[in-house]
């Protein structure tokens, strides 16, 4: 045997003998092994390897509770910090376990592990596109540089370019890789980027700017108002209002602020706008009938501007357009008017014995409730419907009951029309939300079936719990105020008032002379009640029956002295 075959010879036995331990070792390793993690296992950082299932409790837990806490990400433009969720992230605990506890198949890894060389796993993570995405562009502010796009302004009648300038924004699909990978090693994670150009060309800007820009301010602009007015834009006014911005295809398109244009120009179109009026009713031939509503119209500011923008950079010579409106449809159009069922008289009720000062106070209030209609379904409300009753609406002082005994005040003598109208409405058979009657008994009134208000602490309202529209009408003279609602007839009501009892004797009160003593002979109090009866106008048939007691307190016998 030659010198060489004998070194081939002890060469392959070298081998062979290497072989057999490495085989050997790693058969040692994976019996060893076999119910434990790999040898030299690291997870996030973490060391993880030769454990049982239980040992990697510890291990686990640490990934469940950082895969809690906010995800920091960072760019060359600056930091976010971001709820895994919302980045669409979700820890797997279970199946990273049993990752770890797969020995692995490579075995080069596996012996390169028996001498302290780690050996890495991947914790299971799962990644929602979607979410990130929206997250990433919830941030864009803070990790993104964006890109300037070209653009056009004016200085003073001189458009002038904006010239692009390329942004930088973070690369989706590298992103998803490195969340996935790097999520839970418990440290900032520095996220992939990618240039990008903005959708406007310089070349672009340029010819804008000699082009549609040069055009728009070359001249005014003439806009015709539905009243055949003519309301002229100046170039500098124009160039004030306007801009050029990219449109998405690449190029410019005019834009208008509407703020500053409405600025220049509402003073001379708003006039030519015309408000809506609603369908009304007229008793002048003695019953109800509809007064037809009218459609207004309204600016549209946006179509208008849009048209004004596009005569101007016209290439051409008509630089004269129109002011575009909408029609605004009134609350209540005709045809609906005419179907309330308005027809005929419901209800009416009048009271009288009132003074002078009173008497101009429920005039005004009779005058500013008049034609009220109370749709279907709807609340009437008289401190609603007036608003204020203070001297700047021309209420003087009167009469009014306070703490108890009779004072004056501006507004006094309304609750007169208050007990008026709730009369008409308790005799229609309306709803009675809310009413309250006077402290004590005055004369002129119904017994339990009277009312009071005042304004911003007591109401008069009712429900309009019939099919039809109900509209209300008032008449008033020196003596008398009278409220009739008009509407169909749904319902008979039948009032009984009940027996007084409980009487109290009025208390005796001197006061000093002055304008805060009114002189009182008083009146005693009791208790009585009222029943209302409601029954339906066309059966007959009783649909409600309710009973209300009131106890009124003796009106103090006063004497000035």
């Amino acid at each position: 045997m030659t010198t060489s075959a004998r070194r081939v010879r002890h060469a392959i036995r070298a081998v062979l003998a290497v072989v057999v331990l490495v085989t050997l070792a790693l058969s040692i390793d994976f019996v060893a092994t076999r119910d434990h993690s790999a040898r030299g296992a690291v997870i996030g950082g973490i060391s993880a390897g030769n454990r049982d299932a239980g040992g990697l409790d510890p291990v686990i837990e640490e990934l469940a509770q950082r895969s809690t806490q906010p995800v920091v990400l960072r760019t060359p433009e600056g930091s976010a910090e971001v709820a895994p969720a919302e980045l669409g992230l979700s820890f797997d605990g279970d199946a990273t376990r049993a990752r770890l506890l797969e020995q692995p198949r490579n075995p080069v890894a596996r012996f390169l592990a028996l001498f302290g060389r780690g050996l890495d796993v991947e914790p299971v993570v799962e990644l929602d596109p979607a979410a990130m995405n929206k997250a990433l562009d919830a941030h864009r502010r803070s990790l993104e540089k964006a890109a300037v796009e070209g653009g056009v302004h004016y200085q003073g009648t001189t458009p002038v370019g904006d010239e692009p300038a390329p942004g930088e924004r973070v690369a989706r699909e590298a992103a998803a890789v490195v969340l996935v990978d790097r999520w839970l090693d418990g440290a900032p994670i520095d996220m992939p980027m990618e240039p990008f150009s903005p959708t406007v060309s310089p070349e672009v800007v340029a010819a804008t700017v000699a082009g549609p820009a040069e055009r728009a301010t070359s001249a005014a602009v003439k806009l015709t108002d539905r009243r055949k007015r003519t309301v002229e834009v100046p170039a500098g006014d124009i160039a004030s209002m306007l801009t050029f911005g990219p449109d998405g295809r690449g190029g410019l398109a005019p834009r208008v602020d509407e703020k500053k244009a409405r600025e220049s120009l509402a003073p001379d179109l708003d006039p030519s706008q015309r408000p809506a009026v609603s369908a009304t009713f007229s008793l002048a031939s003695g019953s109800p009938t509809v007064v037809p509503a009218v459609t207004g119209s309204k600016i549209n500011w946006d179509k208008t501007l849009q048209t004004l923008a596009t005569t101007a950079v016209a290439d051409g010579g008509n630089r004269t357009t129109d002011v575009v409106y909408d029609d605004v449809d009134p609350k209540l159009t005709t045809e609906a008017a005419r179907k309330l069922g308005v027809r005929e008289l419901i209800s009416e009720y009048t009271t009288d014995g009132f003074s002078s000062a009173s008497g101009e106070n429920i005039r005004l209030v009779a005058a500013e409730v008049d034609g009220a209609l109370v749709l279907p379904g709807k609340v009437f409300s008289l401190n609603g419907h007036t608003g204020p009753r203070g001297a700047a609406e021309g209420y003087v002082d009167s009469t009014i009951i306070n703490n108890g005994r009779a004072a004056t005040a501006v507004g006094g003598g309304i609750s007169q029309f208050a007990t008026t109208l709730y009369n008409a409405a308790y005799f229609a058979g309306l709803e009675d939300v809310d009413h309250t009657e006077h402290a004590y008994y005055i004369s002129r009134y119904p017994e339990a079936r009277e009312a009071t208000v005042f304004e911003g602490a007591i109401d008069l309202k009712f429900r309009n719990n019939t099919r039809h529209g109900v509209l209300i009408e008032t008449s008033w003279s020196p003596s008398a105020v009278t409220v009739r609602l008009w509407g169909t007839k749904a319902f008979e009501v039948e009032s009984i008032t009940g027996e007084r009892t409980d009487p109290t004797e009025p208390e005796k009160i001197k006061l000093p002379k002055g304008d805060d003593c009114i002189a009182s002979n008083g009146s005693k109090g009791f208790t009585t009640s009222n029943t209302r009866i409601i029954r339906d106008a066309r059966t007959g048939q009783e649909v409600k029956r309710h009973t209300r007691t009131v106890r009124y307190a003796p009106e103090p016998n006063v004497k000035c002295v």
